[in-house]
């Protein structure tokens, strides 16, 4: 239509325009089309599955499918299907005062066929944007019948004094509400099985009963569910006929390379302009948190079929701004740099993210949040600087052999939670060897200060250097002077 569509407010203007009916899926195939062919990037946002998950949504979209996004938490199931809307029309025609937002030229709803035979071309149009086309409903177990189909409204029926015989004293549920748009059911398998029963019709031949009534209405609606797999959730399964009708099932998965989880995790983290200005995360400690939800995943401490979020990465960044941003108002700073000490911080983001296991409920949340950034700073390390267990050959020196020797010596390293800065980095300074080893395998966009509090911590993790976890600080020293010193306590 060259007519701008919110100009037309009449049937009649809306068919001298040239306006043609168009089913949704129709719609969203179009549009798909037209974003293929111009090179458009349509779900923005959504990273690591351009070669997987993206391409099958986009194929089953061509073949006008009702689509199952089957994963486990946290795999951006909900967000792909909302970002769909952006393949709908921005602006669709109902019928002025529709419910089931029936379309002027095919009306399904007795009341958009009596106001156009009674109007002709006068009846009156509205314009539907397409962020209202838009229906996503939370299954749980309390939802029912009436609210997905409808059911008879007797209050309805009492103030129109109609007998419960006329169709106009149905209610409809949110499902003919959602005709013409696309409608989301999240966490399928949590629908019991009789509710379930009740979407095989639509989706089958795409009309719904009521109950009471012979009306058949014949639903132009796209359905995406989203579930977790079977064998997870506990509450309920998706019948095998229901998911016989749903024509693509489509698996999302977790990201597969840190890199890639990190920019999730840049992307999705809420950190303000302020505090990004004034804290500095270097890449080490963005990739320790991304290591840390990588390592949880494969943890013996935590159940692997209910899955760990990439709301883990999202939660622990947001807490390493927030830890290091309390530790500058403390200290009367106006910029910091995070630290591995303030990983500790980020503890609360970890036990609340993952399910245990029995051995992982022995050992406790915290424990185990513990164990896994523990872990993961020594894969951190290791990727860095050499192993300091392997063997050397008799004629290479030992590298850590200088800072093996300050700490046999009997000095020790403490670690406050809260230092200053100045002060932080000075206590580091102050062990013989550590500068020279970070300087030797510093890359171009390395810190320092990371690298140093990163061999002093991959050290005392390869059992080189004893540690010792107090309330508000670590202790580093020799491991065989920590060992004298648990005997005689």
């Amino acid at each position: 239509m060259k007519q701008n569509p919110l100009e037309i407010t009449n049937l009649g203007q809306l068919k001298k325009s040239g306006y043609l009916p168009k089913s949704i899926k129709k719609e969203m195939r179009d549009n798909l089309i037209a974003k293929l062919k111009s090179k458009e990037k349509l779900f923005e946002g959504i990273m690591g599955y351009d070669d997987t998950v993206l391409p099958d949504v986009e194929r089953a979209i061509l073949s006008g499918h009702n689509i199952l996004l089957l994963g486990l938490r946290g795999q951006a199931k909900t967000k792909i299907a909302r970002m769909m809307i952006y393949l709908l029309d921005e602006y669709v025609p109902i019928i002025t005062g529709s419910e089931l937002n029936d379309d002027p030229l095919q009306p399904i709803s007795k009341f958009g066929v009596d106001i156009v035979i009674a109007k002709a071309d006068e009846t009156p149009i509205s314009w539907v944007h397409r962020s209202e086309r838009y229906v996503e409903k939370l299954a749980t177990p309390d939802v029912s019948i009436s609210d997905l189909i409808g059911d008879v409204d007797p209050i309805k029926a009492a103030n129109l004094k109609l007998p419960y015989s006329d169709e106009r004293v149905i209610h409809f549920g949110l499902i003919p509400r959602s005709h013409r748009s696309i409608f989301v059911i999240n966490e399928l398998p949590d629908l019991q099985a009789r509710i379930q029963v009740s979407l095989f019709n639509i989706l089958q031949e795409g009309d719904l009963q009521i109950r009471g009534f012979k009306v058949r209405l014949p639903l132009d609606v796209s359905f995406v569910f989203t579930a977790n797999p079977e064998d997870y959730t506990n509450r309920g399964s998706i019948i095998t006929p229901l998911k016989d009708r749903i024509e693509s099932q489509i698996l999302t998965h977790y990201p597969r390379s840190v890199e890639t989880s990190m920019s999730i995790t840049a992307h999705e983290a809420k950190i303000s302009k302020d505090l990004f200005s004034k804290i500095n995360v270097p890449y080490l400690h963005r990739k320790l948190i991304e290591l840390i939800n990588f390592n949880a995943r494969e943890s013996e401490y935590v159940d692997i079929k209910s899955g760990v979020s990439a709301r883990l990465s999202i939660s622990s960044l947001e807490n390493l701004y927030s830890t290091a941003e309390r530790r500058m108002l403390l200290n009367g700073e106006e910029t910091t740099t995070t630290r591995i000490t303030d990983f500790w911080g980020v503890i609360p983001a970890i036990t609340g993210k993952v399910e245990l296991v029995y051995e992982g409920e022995q050992e406790g949340p915290y424990n185990v949040a513990l164990h896994l950034i523990f872990k993961s700073i020594k894969t951190l390390f290791l990727e860095q600087f050499p192993n300091p267990n392997q063997k050397l050959k008799r004629e290479l020196k030992d590298e850590y052999g200088t800072i093996k020797a300050y700490f046999s010596g009997g000095n020790m390293l403490e670690l406050l939670n809260d230092d200053m800065e100045n002060i932080f980095n000075k206590k580091l300074e102050q062990v013989a060897g550590l500068r020279k080893i970070a300087e030797t395998y510093m890359k171009h966009d390395d810190e320092i200060t990371h690298l140093m509090e990163l061999v002093i911590f991959g050290l005392a993790e390869s059992d080189v250097l004893g540690k010792n976890i107090l309330e508000n600080s670590l202790e580093f020293g020799d491991p065989l002077s920590d060992m004298l010193s648990d005997l005689e306590n």
